[in-house]
This record gives structure tokens, sequence and C-alpha cells, in this order.
């Protein structure tokens, strides 16, 4: 015969067991012994929110968040310092008759005629030297002191809060001091103009089919700034400006086209701005300083004056 623990277990287990057994008259509890009893009821109010009714209650994030998020992709360029970003949107506004704008300095993304607060906070990054942009791209530049890593996050980010947010990349202001802060601004140099002559209007060809979309795609432009005495006088911007190999660029490459195509063409000549050829000057000091140091046999650099990344405009 079963103990009665036994029992009391096994008629415990089939009570929780089956809820069928259990008494269907409505259960009331009292506060103490003394007050009268009052019925808990079930009400939506004295119940802790459901996880339904807290799920209701956030906002519907799928179509917001598919609105801020974006894909830019990057691309190497032969300039270690230079990295293209792609943001799969027009960047300048077709408003602009230029084919790019460079920004060298902070003070350039504030002056006339097209500051640019995007290119204000890239600037604004430690490291970041230039900004340049194209019709759909960006092109930054860094000076080489300064590592990617350091770089690149934080220029993702202001790039994608200007794509997603639909701030201005570029704003046109009228200029009335006749100060251009940027570089590029004035018409597209490759364009067609009927005062061109013969010679001159080839070179502009072969440079906007030929030569432009591989500039292009290495993150930079080409300005055409001129024909004299055989010589083509052609400036590079973006990453090209500031690459080491800008000046094989032009003899091994568009010199040799060019002279191919049309004989009246002797060369080709790099032209640089003042500051660009203070740079270079200062820097042709700092290397005849070091050559001297290290002796006769020192290897040249590949820069400077007297050197293949030269040429004087």
């Amino acid at each position: 015969m079963a103990s009665p623990t036994t029992s009391r277990t096994a008629m415990r287990f089939l009570f929780r067991a089956a809820p069928a057994f259990r008494s269907k008259a409505p259960r009331t509890a009292t506060r103490c012994l003394h007050e009268k009893a009052t019925p808990i009821t079930a009400s939506l109010l004295q119940h802790r929110p459901t996880f339904r009714q807290w799920h209701q209650k956030m906002p519907s994030s799928g179509a917001s968040l598919g609105r801020r998020t974006m894909f830019i992709q990057t691309e190497a360029t032969p300039n270690p310092d230079a990295l293209k970003f792609n943001p799969n949107q027009r960047v300048l506004p077709e408003s602009i008759s230029s084919q790019f704008l460079e920004y060298l300095t902070p003070r350039s993304t504030l002056a006339p005629p097209h500051p640019s607060p995007l290119a204000a906070k890239l600037l604004n990054i430690d490291g970041v030297s230039s900004v340049f942009f194209g019709a759909d791209y960006i092109t930054v530049i860094k000076d080489s002191a300064t590592p990617w890593a350091h770089v690149k996050p934080e220029v993702f980010a202001i790039i994608n809060e200007f794509m997603v947010s639909g701030q201005p990349i570029v704003n046109t202001v009228q200029d009335h001091a006749g100060e251009s802060g940027q570089e590029g601004t004035e018409l597209d140099s490759l364009a067609y103009d009927e005062n061109d002559s013969e010679v001159i209007g080839m070179i502009k060809e072969l440079l906007e089919t030929r030569v432009r979309p591989a500039i292009q795609e290495d993150g930079g432009d080409i300005e055409f700034r001129g024909f004299h005495d055989g010589q083509v006088l052609l400036k590079l911007r973006g990453a090209c400006r500031t690459c080491d190999s800008s000046t094989v660029t032009l003899k091994n490459g568009i010199e040799s086209m060019l002279m191919h195509y049309i004989e009246e063409v002797k060369g080709v000549q790099q032209v640089m701005d003042q500051e660009e050829e203070i740079a270079m000057k200062e820097f042709a000091k700092f290397e005849e300083k070091l050559k001297q140091q290290k002796g006769p046999n020192a290897a040249p650099s590949t820069v400077g004056k007297g050197s293949l990344d030269y040429v004087e405009g």
C-alpha cells in the first residue's frame, strides 16, 4: 500500500498536469482579513505592456534605414596618398560648366564662386591636404605622414552623411570681388572653341577622347593651358597633381601620342602654379643639401629640378 506522502505527490502531479481537474470557480483574493473580499479582475491597465504593444510603439525603421544606407565604392589611384570615392550619384551640379573643382586650402571651401560645405568638412580632417570633385566622384588627397587607416573612416562617414541627407555638396554664389577660391571654376579648357586653330582643335580632341578618361579613372583631370613653339602646356589636377609618376605619364603617354598623331607637336610640358614652383624649388634645395651630406654617389631622388618628375613651364 502506498504511503500518504506518495499519494499526495502523485495527486499534486496530476493536479498540475491536468488543468481540467481544477475547479472552474472564479478565484478571489483579499487584501487582509478585516477587509471585504474583492475579486482581482484582469485589466489591461494592470498588466505590464506585452512585447506586441512595445513593438508597435517602435518606429517602422525598415524604410528609414534603407534611406540612410549608401554604398560608396573606393578605388586606389597611382598616387598612394590619393583615394577615389564613388558615391554612385552625381557630385558636381549640372549647372557648373567645368568638369571638376579642386579645393587646396580650407579658405577655398568658403570663397566664391563655388563654396563647398562637404569640402570644408573633409579638409578639417587631420591629414587631408586637398579635395577634388569630379562629375561623379570625389578624390581625397592626404599628406604622406598620415596613414589611410586614420583618415578613411572619417571620410566615409562625412560623405555618407551629405549624400543621404540631401545637403548641398557645392553652392554657387556671386563673386563680387573677382576672386576665385577654387581651381577649375572657369569653362572646360578642352571644350570646343570656334576660334581655335586646326592644330589646337586636334590637340583638344585627342586629350578629350584619349587622355581625359584615363586620368579621370585615376581620380584626376587635365587642363589645356596653351600651345607655343611646338610645346603643349598641360596642367594635371586631383590625384595626378601630386603623383610622383605624373611627369612619366606626360612624357611616356601623352607626349608620345600627340607627337604620333600631330606632327606640329614637339613636346609636352607640365605647367605649375606659383605655389607649386616655390615648393619644388625648396624641395630641390633640400635634395641638394642631402646629396652633399651623403656624398656624390648618393642615388638621385625621383622629384625635384633636374629629375624625371620636374618639367619647367
